[in-house]
């Protein structure tokens, strides 16, 4: 992948009410220096492929990513089709993050089967990868098939597909047959050590992080924003290996898991440690040591993940402007 998706942070388009404001929020981006925006498609929020098309429509220089759709909600044949047209509207800016979602979304809520998910993700990026292409396909897979389909036009530029896999398999899948790897929130200095080592044999691999991102002169101030995202993400990722490779274990994040239950707030349980491990939050020189840590462990580009709480316009001028200066002078030492 090209330097727009390293060079600089990329922010992650998301909260209430984005619809509405995501064209504005992507012109923000792009006037602030923000490399490249995300969009995280969680069921049942706004679609990824109707805000990723308004944002690149708004912009005309920032990397728009999918960070990540999956091949069971969508077709990998439909997922090359909606790709392809993302890719017209913004030629060479795009990059598509696949992942094999959850079993309770797509299994249990809406009754689409399950199966095998790394077989499934296999499938799928061999048959997005040859239609974008513009390879007329005939595909029999275990998972999926398709016959006699070819795309109406491919992309001018080759589209970059990273995996958003955590697990030893998945992992060693998306060595063999991804760009990159798209790693979650909750991404440590020793998870992306983790994905490095599983991912070695590949020389020119990419892998970017969700990452919860507040500075402000007020270090207290904003490790305090920070504070409830990671609460939220602590219970939903419980006893996850994401976790674990940071030394954080079930029993530490059951009481999190219980808040999310029962939907009652457990920002208050966040400790300094967490935020050290899991954000960059605090004062400029806290972020950028917090960027070092993420560096040092091999990671190419953080993805800002904005809590809510901060003021967006701000957050997005002081991450384009201080912090992705500060990520370069990082990377090139």
């Amino acid at each position: 992948m090209d330097s727009r998706w390293t060079a600089s942070l990329g922010v992650a388009l998301l909260g209430h009410g984005l619809p509405g404001s995501v064209t504005a929020w992507a012109r923000e981006a792009e006037r602030a220096g923000v490399g490249s925006l995300w969009i995280i498609e969680d069921y049942y929020h706004p679609g990824a492929y109707a805000l990723a098309g308004a944002a690149a429509a708004a912009t005309a220089r920032i990397g728009i990513g999918l960070g990540v759709v999956n091949p069971y909600t969508r077709h990998p044949a439909l997922v090359a089709m909606e790709t392809a047209a993302l890719a017209g509207i913004a030629p060479g800016r795009v990059a598509l993050g696949l992942g094999s979602s959850n079993r309770n979304w797509i299994e249990t809520q809406m009754a689409i089967p399950f199966k095998t998910p790394l077989r499934g993700l296999r499938e799928g990026v061999d048959i997005v990868r040859r239609l974008l292409a513009g390879e007329r396909l005939r595909y029999a897979g275990a998972c999926f098939s398709a016959t006699d389909v070819e795309l109406d036009a491919k992309p001018a530029e080759a589209v970059p597909i990273l995996l958003g896999v955590k697990g030893p398999k998945a992992l060693a899948l998306a060595a063999e047959i991804a760009d990159g790897v798209h790693c979650s929130i909750l991404t440590s200095p020793a998870h992306v050590r983790r994905v490095r080592a599983a991912t070695a044999s590949r020389r020119d691999f990419t892998v970017i992080a969700y990452v919860p991102v507040a500075v402000d002169a007020d270090g207290t101030r904003a490790r305090e924003w920070v504070r409830p995202v990671l609460a939220r993400y602590l219970g939903v990722l419980h006893g996850q290996s994401i976790l674990e490779d940071a030394g954080v274990t079930a029993a530490r994040t059951q009481p999190f898991r219980d808040a999310v239950l029962a939907r009652r707030p457990a920002a208050h349980l966040v400790t300094d440690d967490l935020v050290d491990a899991f954000a960059v939050a605090g004062t400029p020189a806290d972020c950028r040591a917090g960027l070092a840590r993420l560096a040092e462990a091999g990671l190419d580009a953080p993805v800002a993940v904005i809590p809510p709480a901060a003021d967006r316009a701000a957050q997005l001028a002081r991450i384009g402007g201080e912090l992705s200066a500060a990520w370069k002078e990082i990377r090139s030492r």
